[in-house]
């Protein structure tokens, strides 16, 4: 263990806590739910800075990273789902979680045949992870609508949550035909060869 592995493990660490505050039946209890998310989301990336910085990159490194934050994000998507209780929020959230389980089975198929190289982080996966953490922090945030007019009328957190949720949707969608464009040859050897 390192501190980069500290600070990953720290995340995960993170999530029980998350669901504690977001659950506490106080006025202050969603808030610092939000703030615990931001924390987390800022450790994403500091975590990865140190590593490279200070050589502290492992293998454990490399498997609890991306662990940390599809657990994260899809706890809080969770949350968010049954508080909002609506198709506005379900649908983005399942999108977003089905094509984390997507990605993560083509990188462990495609490791298993020594191609891993070939679903390595794009770019556009940085924007929508980017995207997806300033979604959550904002509709974590915002609290609950009483209905979806009141989305509008209430708080312009609501608004900008929904615009990055979206936004997180289109990049989520992008990056995965990304990945399934680059893997598709060796998949397709594969089932030809069966």
């Amino acid at each position: 263990m390192n501190i980069a592995n500290l600070l990953t493990s720290f995340r995960i660490l993170c999530i029980p806590l998350l669901v504690f505050f977001f659950y506490l039946p106080v006025t202050w209890g969603q808030t610092t739910a939000a703030i615990i998310f931001a924390i987390v989301g800022w450790t994403d990336w500091f975590d990865g800075w140190v590593a490279r910085t200070f050589d502290m990159q492992s293998k454990l490194g490399e498997f609890l990273d991306p662990v940390a934050d599809k657990l994260m994000v899809a706890a809080s998507l969770v949350l968010l789902v049954e508080q909002h209780a609506t198709f506005w929020i379900a649908v983005p959230a399942l999108v977003i979680i089905s094509r984390e389980i997507t990605v993560s089975a083509l990188r462990e198929w495609m490791s298993e045949h020594g191609e891993r190289s070939a679903v390595k982080v794009v770019n556009i996966a940085k924007l929508k992870t980017l995207m997806q953490l300033s979604a959550i922090f904002f509709l974590l945030l915002a609290g609950k609508e009483e209905s979806i007019t009141s989305v509008f009328e209430h708080s312009w957190l609501y608004i900008v949550g929904y615009i990055f949720l979206y936004v997180a949707v289109g990049l989520t969608l992008w990056s995965m035909m990304i990945y399934l464009q680059a893997t598709w040859p060796s998949l397709n050897s594969a089932q030809h060869k069966k």
